[in-house]
């Protein structure tokens, strides 16, 4: 995997879930001022994003979140970190009396303790930096849906565990970051209302790229201040 040792001076970030949505427009607006590790499972969409090159300051990373394995060996070869989003995340559709075991594993697994063991590897250097941590929870991390049970608690369980990170490293000076949205134009949301028989209008819903830009706002937020949380809701 490439290094940013070239470009010492310039800062660096750590984006999961680089190869679709709000993920793919973080790296993008994060690679104007950071060297940004692009963290995907997708090899193709990951090369779309560029290579570490004269012209590029994004480094695809293929890894699943998931590996404990693979992210350790991730974080091992980094010397520091500036700014860590989590967006990687996965959504499931059912009545919570049809939701089986396996199901709540798989959400609670990507949603919540990936994004939480890829923390704990990555604290030491971000507590360096003084750093930035952001989570891309959702609306449904304050108010639960029908049909979206368990993915509704892993999004409440993230804002908890954002919180509770945010007190503990406050003497760090790390800064700890929910940005919430609403519904947004991305492939899990056209998959999401194909499944429940719905005419998807892209159109109705948050761009990818406003999402991208909340998260901007709040790595660029002056050094004495911290934005907790931002919800960002589509306009109609």
């Amino acid at each position: 995997m490439s290094t940013a040792s070239e470009h010492t001076s310039t800062p660096i970030a750590l984006v999961t879930g680089a190869t679709s949505g709000i993920g793919h427009e973080i790296v993008r607006d994060l690679a104007r001022t950071h060297v940004v590790y692009a963290v995907g499972r997708d090899a193709e969409r990951l090369a779309e994003l560029g290579g570490f090159d004269d012209e590029s300051s994004i480094v695809p990373v293929q890894a699943d979140v998931n590996d404990p394995q693979a992210v350790a060996a991730l974080v091992a070869q980094l010397d520091r970190l500036d700014v860590l989003v989590h967006s990687a995340g996965v959504v499931g559709q059912a009545h919570i009396g049809a939701t089986p075991r396996d199901e709540w594993m798989r959400q609670l697994t990507t949603n919540v303790v990936a994004p939480a063991e890829l923390t704990r590897l990555a604290l030491p250097m971000l507590r360096t930096s003084r750093g930035t941590i952001v989570f891309i929870g959702s609306g449904a991390g304050t108010r639960a849906s029908a049909n979206l049970g368990a993915y509704a608690a892993t999004k409440h369980a993230l804002r908890a565990l954002a919180d509770s990170l945010r007190l503990e490293e406050s003497a760090a000076g790390v800064r700890v970051s929910t940005v919430a949205p609403g519904p947004v134009d991305t492939p899990m949301q056209e998959a999401m209302q194909e499944q429940l028989g719905n005419e998807y209008v892209g159109s109705r819903y948050v761009r990818a790229d406003s999402v991208a830009r909340a998260v901007r706002f709040v790595v660029d937020a002056p050094a004495d201040a911290q934005i907790t949380d931002l919800s960002i809701r589509p306009r109609a």
